[in-house]
């Protein structure tokens, strides 16, 4: 029971997860081939492996958070039923919404905007730190859309298997 709009940001975070792992793929390949057949190691490829690694990651949470197959203990979800189990996933996704808020978009933004205002920049590639760190509020973000979006989903779900009753 997918909307539009969710419909758009699950296909447009499984294409762009899609081309940043090939790319990441792509660049450590070229790394081995540069180190080992070449026998000139390239200077940059190690450090775009590593920024390749913290989006695919942080946007890989988000999207599992939005596929509901992020990893979790379930123990007391599985024994709860009813409206007793509707609270307790009211209360993770609420948990969930909190960190993204606090930990990644408010301290994520704080972050991307210190090494902007700094100008901090990678060793090889030069490019402000900033751009790395930007995933952080943007995945924050996807998070608590997804969080929120699957507690109203819990409550429909609720409410409709109340009335068939």
């Amino acid at each position: 029971m997918k909307n539009n709009l969710r419909k758009k940001i699950d296909k447009t975070l499984a294409v762009l997860l899609t081309v940043i792992m090939s790319v990441l793929v792509i660049d450590v390949l070229w790394q081995v081939t540069c180190r080992y057949i070449l026998t000139s190691p390239s200077s940059f490829t190690d450090e775009v492996a590593g920024y390749l690694l913290i989006w695919v990651g942080l946007l890989g949470a988000a999207y599992v958070c939005g596929e509901r197959e992020h990893l979790a203990i379930d123990i007391l979800l599985t024994h709860t039923h009813g409206k007793r189990k509707l609270s307790l996933q009211i209360i993770i996704h609420s948990v969930v919404v909190l960190f993204a808020i606090a930990v990644m978009i408010i301290g994520g933004s704080w972050l991307v905007y210190t090494r902007f205002l700094l100008e901090v920049t990678s060793a090889s590639l030069e490019i402000n730190m900033g751009y790395v760190y930007l995933v952080l509020p943007l995945s924050g973000l996807l998070i608590a859309y997804y969080s929120i979006d699957n507690a109203r989903e819990d409550i429909t779900n609720y409410q409709s298997s109340k009335n068939i009753r």
